[in-house]
């Protein structure tokens, strides 16, 4: 995973702080839990031993995921000019089936579709990426195909 992490610098600033959070605090919470199980005597039965093992495992996983994250984040900043086109940061209004919606495109880490915020990598987000005011966009959807006429582009 090593492609360009698009997002903005709020979820920038709360990953820094869940790493943070992570190395400082849950690290080195769950190396006491160990040592402390550890003096306990017999490991093979020790279910605090390895519980807290487990959980240190997957808190090192996270560490370095959001590291990664973080050494490929490229933060979307807001255009000052209109710009003619969708891209990554682009909020939009669409008409699909005589209805319109809106749309914001963001990277992966911040999608979340119930709230009108979808990824870029997403069917639906990467074929609107680039397209122009009035455009119509086919996107197939697990409904089959969907036309999106492009409404407004801010």
């Amino acid at each position: 995973m090593s492609e360009t992490q698009y997002m903005s610098q709020q979820t920038r600033e709360e990953l820094e702080t869940e790493l943070k959070e992570l190395r400082e605090i849950k690290a080195v919470n769950l190396r006491k839990r160990i040592d402390e199980a550890r003096q306990m005597g017999d490991l093979s039965e020790n279910a605090e031993y390895h519980a807290a093992r487990e959980e240190l495992a997957w808190t090192q996983s996270r560490i370095l995921e959001i590291k990664n994250i973080l050494d490929n984040a490229e933060i979307i900043t807001a255009n000052e000019k209109k710009l003619d086109f969708v891209q990554i940061g682009s909020t939009i209004v669409v008409e699909v089936n005589k209805k319109e919606k809106e749309y914001m495109i963001v990277g992966a880490q911040e999608a979340d579709p119930l709230k009108g915020k979808i990824s870029n990598e997403s069917p639906l987000g990467s074929a609107f990426l680039g397209k122009k005011k009035g455009e119509i966009v086919e996107v197939k959807t697990p409904s089959g195909l969907q036309n999106y006429k492009i409404v407004k582009i801010n």
